[in-house]
């Protein structure tokens, strides 16, 4: 019989890195982060076998999908040199995808998530996703109305302007959506659901219901 995964153990491991996140320390510790990351390795293998129920992503491989831990560094001020969360985007063209994508966040006390949407769009993105609400916003608002949108993300995240954008009335009747700078779809996972053994399953169905939402912001971007 297969031994279940120490999920635990992965976030055991980042909850100390994050605390004493040097070269040093990661190097003293190595062999529990292989050990951190094989799990992982092995929770995103399993789903990216089940993602053929949410869409279809080309049949990219963990090593695409998955994120390094180590930082950039060359234009940070925070110098820390590991991420404490470990991350990967699934879609076509694995991390480097630029359509519809689904980000996997695993980190400890309830930081882990399941996201998508635009999290840093370019100017030229920003301004074809209002055009598309300013034209009509019914279908967007459509989407995040759904029950299974509401029960999985609870509603449209992301930070906003405190007036209206260039161009626009301040009493455009969608000034709501026009004055958003990121529209995201987020998912929390605690800790306790990260150990938890309907994970994949769990992931697969809060992505599904993301999906449109995806779709809908593809499209806006083409």
């Amino acid at each position: 019989m297969k031994a279940k995964p120490d999920r635990q153990a992965i976030l055991d491991f980042l909850r100390d890195l994050r605390d004493n996140n040097s070269r040093d320390w990661f190097e003293a510790n190595r062999s529990r982060y292989e050990a951190a990351r094989g799990t992982f390795v092995e929770l995103l293998g399993d789903l990216i076998d089940g993602f053929a129920s949410v869409d279809d992503i080309g049949g990219v491989t963990v090593k695409e999908c998955m994120f390094r831990i180590n930082r950039d560094l060359r234009f940070s001020n925070d110098k820390t040199p590991y991420k404490t969360a470990m991350t990967a985007l699934l879609g076509r063209g694995g991390r480097k995808s630029t359509g519809r994508s689904y980000y996997f966040h695993i980190e400890p006390d309830g930081q882990s998530m399941l996201a998508g949407g635009l999290w840093d769009p370019s100017p030229a993105q920003l301004t074809k996703m209002r055009h598309a609400l300013g034209e009509d916003a019914g279908p967007f608002r459509k989407i995040i109305a759904k029950p299974d949108f509401v029960g999985c993300f609870g509603a449209l995240s992301g930070e906003a302007l405190k007036t209206a954008p260039q161009g626009y009335a301040k009493d455009h009747p969608d000034i709501d959506l026009l004055r958003m700078k990121q529209f995201m779809a987020i998912h929390q996972l605690p800790d306790s659901q990260v150990c938890s053994g309907d994970l994949i399953p769990h992931a697969l169905k809060v992505f599904k219901a993301m999906r449109p939402f995806e779709e809908y912001i593809e499209d806006a971007l083409s």
